[in-house]
């Protein structure tokens, strides 16, 4: 994907996004608070930071859009959907630390909450979710900061579903422990999940080839056109989701003209149409692999 398409990821579904669950974490954590129901409350906290993904998440959009290139930013602000995905899985992490503190604190005390009451907010919650899920799934593959806000609402509805069973079970049974336990259940779901997200977010800022790229196949097949001789300085990476570039040297003794083509050929294919391909004599490849050392 190149530079103009990664900025035309669509921004209405997270505005909406924002406001429907913005407008849910509200009630849910008043509800929370009013019934002393941790598992309510880890909901709500798990809510919150959907609001400042979502948030974060529309204002790295915002600024992939219309963020200019200058000579300092060369790239413009598309990298800011990378920043924005490690501080959602930051975000979930102490999250999920806080809501584990929290049930160990309240181990002993019976907590008695209000079955029904638990049960109706759930219901409300879990439709939020699933509604804003539904917006946000075409574009969560496309950007990694949608992706981030994305687990996060798909980590609310496991939470909701989860404060479903406890106001089921506290309703039927009286046994408050659900509730906590199902809180539980929300931290540990939702830790491997955001590790998995700081690590994607991660490896771009690393400058990691992407997974799907193949990058001894593409040597290959960039060292089997007939007029090169050599390929070398090859660097595959990412600049945020979508937008894989890649640059390499050839060794040819022949014209530009008759070297490029073949090598925009073989890069488009593994999806690195944005690429710079420099074409260096053969006499002169010696030079420029000990210039380089990198």
């Amino acid at each position: 994907m190149d530079v103009t398409n990664a900025s035309q990821r669509r921004i209405w579904p997270m505005a909406v996004a924002v406001g429907l669950i913005g407008s849910y974490f509200v009630v849910e954590l008043l509800v929370g608070f009013a019934v002393n129901s941790l598992a309510l409350i880890a909901d709500a906290g798990h809510m919150l930071t959907d609001v400042v993904a979502l948030v974060m998440g529309l204002i790295a959009l915002l600024l992939a859009r219309h963020g200019k290139a200058t000579d300092t930013r060369t790239f413009g602000w598309h990298r800011a959907e990378v920043f924005t995905a490690v501080a959602n899985a930051v975000l979930l992490i102490g999250v999920a630390g806080f809501v584990l503190y929290e049930a160990i604190e309240r181990i002993g005390s019976d907590p008695q909450v209000p079955g029904l009451t638990l049960i109706v907010v759930a219901l409300v919650g879990l439709a939020v979710n699933v509604l804003v899920m539904f917006l946000l799934r075409a574009d969560s593959q496309e950007s990694i900061a949608v992706r981030g806000a994305y687990l996060e609402v798909l980590a609310d509805a496991v939470g909701s579903v989860g404060v479903l069973i406890a106001g089921i079970v506290a309703l039927t049974t009286g046994w408050g422990y659900a509730d906590i336990i199902v809180a539980v259940g929300i931290a540990l779901w939702v830790v491997p999940r955001a590790l998995r997200l700081a690590i994607d977010a991660l490896r771009i800022l690393n400058q990691q080839a992407p997974t799907h790229v193949d990058v001894d196949q593409v040597r290959r097949e960039l060292s089997e056109i007939p007029s090169v001789t050599d390929v070398h300085d090859l660097h595959v990476w990412s600049l945020t989701t979508g937008m894989d570039v890649a640059t390499v040297h050839l060794g040819s003794d022949r014209p530009n003209a008759e070297v490029l083509p073949a090598a925009q050929a073989v890069l488009s294919r593994h999806g690195l149409g944005h690429a710079t391909v420099q074409i260096d004599p053969a006499d002169d490849q010696h030079r420029c692999s000990e210039d380089l050392n990198w």
